[in-house]
């Protein structure tokens, strides 16, 4: 199950977050468990390279896109690999979303859609969309053509 998705500015203040089957007292040592793993060794990454960390029988995969950080936690069946491939659907919706890697103020601008996209990819915990083009289809709130 992903467990969580959480974008951070870099200065730690979180922009979005979904979680998933977390409960929610626990959510802010999550919150504040993230943003110190990525204070700590975010610093000269560049754009889009994966960093994998292990918490509490969990994995973490996290990078930076632009001016924001992004992580994805999940357990059982969603090991790093599964995450680099969340990841990876996560970052390209994002710049295809913005247009290019997001500075904060881009992506505020933008949030609505970003928001659309994280819910067209991941659904009550699972990875639902990982194409490209039916996220963009997905994202346009009009009723499908195909069936």
């Amino acid at each position: 199950m992903l467990l969580a998705v959480l974008i951070a500015n870099s200065e730690g203040n979180i922009l979005v977050e979904r979680f998933n089957g977390v409960p929610a007292e626990e959510r802010l040592h999550w919150r504040s468990f993230l943003v110190k793993l990525g204070a700590d060794n975010l610093r000269g990454v560049k754009n889009e390279e994966l960093l994998v960390a292990n918490h509490k029988s969990v994995y973490i995969v996290y990078t930076v896109l632009g001016d924001v950080s992004i992580f994805v936690v999940g357990k059982d069946e969603y090991d790093e690999l599964a995450l680099a491939e969340t990841i990876f659907v996560i970052t390209s919706a994002l710049k295809d979303v913005c247009g290019k890697p997001p500075t904060e103020r881009l992506f505020l601008d933008k949030y609505g859609k970003i928001c659309l996209c994280l819910d067209e990819i991941v659904w009550k915990g699972l990875l639902e969309n990982t194409d490209k083009d039916r996220i963009k289809r997905l994202i346009r709130l009009k009723p499908p053509t195909e069936f």
